[in-house]
């Protein structure tokens, strides 16, 4: 009960803030200005993720106590400042890029120095398991590594239309306050409620057509989080800690497989992959006519039934089953399917 009164407690709390960010950012002219390679065509206030970041790292350091308190006989819940002093970092450099454009060389720095304290702090896969289980060796810190910037910049990518991102982060937030129910994972279950309840006050704001966009701050900050979740949870769980890499995955796959698509097509044409860009399936899909809106509830939908199928998997069996991979298999072949269908028919 004391669970669903904080979460409501965040949903006001980022609407409110939002709101304020926004009027903030239109006093001071923090406007997202429409190029050849925006999806949006007014200017548009930005930076309203930055009341993500303040809920998500102010209730941290409670949320830790708390589940202290009530972790279950031998549950370790520490408290993880490689992952809170690499989210200040992403923050604080994603912030410093919205307002006055930074370097590449520069934010894949910071992202690296942060991934690196998480690895340091929380350790590393050691395995996985679903069809059966993979030992990783060493080679789990250099997965662990790219998994962690591959996702700080693959949220980032992904935030280049209303919604999408916000509605992301609340199916994934959701997924993880299952998952950490199912697992007995008190501390996970608060953590994730809280970034969920957090994105859906930002997520109102940002709907279409959006009043404020989340800027790098928010989506970058997201990104990191999500791929740190499953090493702050492997600490504290007790079963199936094997399990998390996967459902890790699984939770944001969509916009994993749409960024590492773009990314490895535009790579193969020579294209500098770092530059912006409207090659992106979500943008193919609104620049073959479909609103911001649709496309959203598209990637959320999908997003939706392969999370939920996730959850089943570990309700019922115990593990993420090999009957999952044809239920990516197929959402994701339906993802494509429409992108070249809308591109066809345009």
């Amino acid at each position: 009960m004391i669970g669903i009164v904080i979460f409501a407690i965040v949903f006001c709390a980022s609407y409110i803030g939002v709101r304020i960010i926004r009027k903030w950012s239109l006093e001071r002219q923090l406007l997202d200005i429409p190029n050849e390679r925006s999806s949006h065509t007014v200017p548009v206030p930005h930076g309203g993720g930055l009341i993500i970041v303040i809920i998500c790292l102010l209730s941290y350091v409670p949320i830790t106590l708390y589940a202290q308190l009530h972790a279950v006989e031998g549950q370790p819940v520490p408290f993880s400042w490689g992952y809170f002093t690499g989210a200040i970092l992403i923050a604080l450099i994603s912030f410093i890029d919205d307002i006055h454009p930074i370097s590449i060389i520069w934010r894949l720095l910071v992202h690296s120095i942060a991934a690196i304290l998480v690895i340091v702090d929380v350790d590393t896969w050691h395995g996985i398991t679903m069809l059966g289980h993979l030992s990783l060796g060493n080679f789990g810190y250099v997965l662990t590594f790219i998994w962690i910037v591959w996702m700080v910049n693959s949220f980032n990518f992904m935030d280049g239309i209303d919604g999408l991102a916000g509605l992301q982060a609340v199916i994934a937030g959701l997924g993880w306050i299952v998952l950490g129910y199912i697992l007995d994972m008190p501390a996970i279950y608060l953590f994730s409620g809280i970034i969920a309840s957090a994105s859906l006050g930002f997520l109102v704001h940002n709907w279409n057509p959006a009043n404020i966009f989340m800027g790098d701050v928010g989506s970058a900050f997201l990104g990191f989080t999500f791929a740190s979740l499953p090493l702050l949870a492997r600490t504290i769980a007790i079963k199936s800690p094997d399990l998390l890499p996967i459902a890790a995955v699984l939770f944001v796959w969509f916009f994993l497989f749409d960024s590492v698509v773009t990314l490895v097509r535009r790579a193969l044409r020579g294209e500098r992959i770092w530059t912006a860009h409207r090659e992106h399936l979500f943008q193919r899909l609104v620049g073959s006519g479909m609103s911001h809106r649709a496309v959203t509830i598209i990637y959320g939908i999908l997003a939706s039934i392969l999370s939920i199928t996730i959850l089943l998997s570990v309700e019922f069996r115990d593990d993420i089953s090999f009957a999952i991979i044809p239920v990516v298999v197929l959402l994701t072949a339906l993802l494509l399917l429409l992108c070249y269908r809308r591109e066809v028919l345009q």
